[in-house]
């Protein structure tokens, strides 16, 4: 079975991985920039991910690469607690939760693709065109060099918001739609916060900071806080994504949130670089699949950051379409069975994000009590607090009693660790 991948990103390295270890042989992924320089900032493994990159053979790299936090926090505006639960093996996971450099996952996943199935990345390629055939399709890309076609038997769209396949198949759609709120991320070396090992969240639906290690505390006592800081009304849907902008204004906005646990401006303008995005995700779409093509991760269904779930859900995408393309009849009920398994829940999962998902206990909190409050449970009663929670880890496929009995997604006729 000959396999294009579109998209040299998490999801798209993880596809190629997860193909390979199902026993699939003839793959070949094509990234449209000319070199893959491990960009980004922070990103988390949830259980459900780190689940699939363990049965790949993978959890050693991502130990050595990241943090494990043990528990996640809420906090409204004034740095008053909310909500917090633990996380990974500590919430009762039989796989743990990883906080990682994005771009230094994306490096270790293509180092991988290179060690297990050799040089099969193509750079500087740029899908322009899919010509379909009965029994299967002829890719197009744009190169430096000219134009290059790749014949497939199946060809996965892996290549971001912004994906070229998507686009083929629905032009009329245009750009992402935008939420109003813009995002500001960076990494900053800093003082642990907590216990150093806490994913914290403050604030509510028109400011919010987000901040968590991703690396071990140095020599000088610091550790590398990944950030994101929020504010709605603030920015623009055209931003450049990979816009640097100044420090000293988000500073400002963020003033006067100093807590006793974190001191939020000073993590700011302790960062390297902060980079723009205006937070955007994209509609459920009716199908993913036309054809022997279809779509995997953000290209099919972007979503906000809320729950830290989209690096994950690209992951699970890949190890589901691994599986059912190795283990169906036809190519065509192999992809069939994947948009069945993955585009109902991600379609459930992209609507949560749009409420905010767990991060709603943030917005009740605003709602009922604006300048604060001596006792959580005086304005959320605990049992709702839980079920916020609960739900959205159902929804997610990461609840710990589902994920730790679910069955594996190794094929193990290919020898694939179970």
């Amino acid at each position: 079975m000959r396999i294009v991948i579109v998209g040299a990103g998490i999801g798209g390295l993880a596809a190629a991985l997860s193909l390979h270890a199902a026993g699939l042989r003839e793959i070949a992924v094509f990234e449209r920039a000319p070199q893959i320089r491990g960009l980004g900032v922070g990103i988390n493994l949830l259980p459900h991910a780190m689940r699939e990159l363990t049965e790949l053979g993978l959890a050693p790299a991502m130990a050595a690469i990241g943090v494990e936090p043990q528990t996640l926090a809420y906090y409204n505006r004034f740095g008053q607690p909310i909500w917090s639960e633990p996380r990974g093996r500590a919430a009762g996971y039989a796989w743990p939760q990883v906080s990682v450099h994005r771009g230094r996952l994306q490096l270790e996943l293509l180092d991988a693709v290179h060690d297990r199935l050799g040089d099969v990345v193509r750079l500087d390629h740029r899908l322009v065109a899919v010509e379909d055939g009965a029994d299967g399709a002829v890719t197009v890309f744009e190169t430096s060099g000219g134009t290059v076609r790749a014949d497939a038997d199946v060809v996965i769209g892996a290549d971001g918001i912004h994906s070229s396949l998507r686009a083929l198949r629905y032009p009329a759609e245009g750009a992402p739609p935008w939420s109003g709120l813009t995002l500001w991320r960076g990494t900053a070396l800093a003082p642990p916060f907590l216990d150093g090992r806490t994913m914290i969240m403050a604030g509510d639906g028109e400011q919010k900071f987000v901040a968590y290690p991703i690396e071990g505390v140095d020599a000088a006592g610091r550790t590398r806080v990944n950030f994101i800081a929020e504010r709605r009304g603030v920015g623009s849907p055209d931003a450049d994504w990979n816009c640097a902008v100044p420090a000293a204004p988000l500073v400002e906005l963020f003033r006067e949130w100093r807590f006793d646990w974190i001191d939020v401006p000073g993590v700011i303008s302790a960062a390297e670089e902060i980079l723009e995005y205006p937070m955007v995700d994209r509609d459920v779409l009716p199908r993913w699949t036309f054809g022997r093509t279809t779509l995997l991760g953000d290209a099919a269904h972007a979503m906000y950051p809320n729950g830290s779930n989209g690096g994950s859900q690209a992951i699970l995408d890949a190890r589901t379409l691994a599986f059912h393309l190795a283990t169906a009849t036809t190519v065509e009920a192999g992809l069939a069975a994947y948009e069945d398994a993955r585009r109902p829940a991600t379609a459930a999962l992209l609507e949560m994000t749009r409420q905010t998902g767990p991060e709603r206990v943030m917005l009740l909190a605003h709602e009922r009590a604006p300048q604060g409050f001596a006792d959580i449970h005086d304005v959320i009663p605990a049992d709702e607090l839980a079920e916020i929670a609960a739900a959205y880890k159902r929804a997610a496929g990461f609840h710990p009693e589902l994920l730790n009995a679910r069955s594996s997604l190794s094929v193990p006729a290919a020898g694939a660790t179970p």
